[in-house]
């Protein structure tokens, strides 16, 4: 599984949003933009990751950055939780894997002992020339959006 680091060309995408509506990679040029990937809709913690990325949309907002949550939930998964959790936020349904496997975020791991193969919780910052500006791998959900915030600022 190839790992994308700073400077990286950030893999281009068209995934389809919560209504259906297609989002690319390439709608931002010029702008930064936060995509993180997340294993499941409705999980404990990812819940509580996407109702702090949430929470700090304005903040991300202010300092013209755009976020993306990208899981291979369908649409209708999304449109519910959205509506559940009160997010505004955009979710993108990567339903083959094949943009999580392209962000090294689809991959062998290990959670209390046992390996599977499944979503490798990344969240990357993407510049407004497309390169990877930051990539964080295997994060723990609480309190990520704070930290990546606070790289968006420095």
């Amino acid at each position: 599984m190839a790992r994308l680091a700073k400077g990286d060309e950030a893999p281009d995408f068209t995934l389809p949003d919560q209504d259906g509506e297609p989002v690319s990679l390439a709608d931002f040029a010029g702008r930064r933009v936060v995509v993180y990937f997340y294993p499941k809709d409705d999980t404990p913690g990812c819940t509580k990751e996407a109702c702090q990325f949430n929470d700090s949309l304005p903040d991300f907002s202010g300092l013209g950055v755009d976020v993306l949550g990208v899981s291979a939930d369908p649409a209708a998964s999304h449109r519910r939780f959205r509506e559940r959790h009160g997010l505004t936020l955009r979710l993108l349904t990567d339903a083959d894997h094949a943009v999580m496997e392209r962000y090294g975020a689809w991959g062998e791991k290990t959670l209390y002992g046992r390996t599977s193969t499944g979503v490798i919780r990344s969240t990357f910052l993407i510049g407004p020339d497309g390169r990877i500006e930051q990539a964080w791998y295997n994060v723990r959900a609480d309190g990520h959006a704070a930290k990546v915030l606070e790289a968006v600022g420095a």
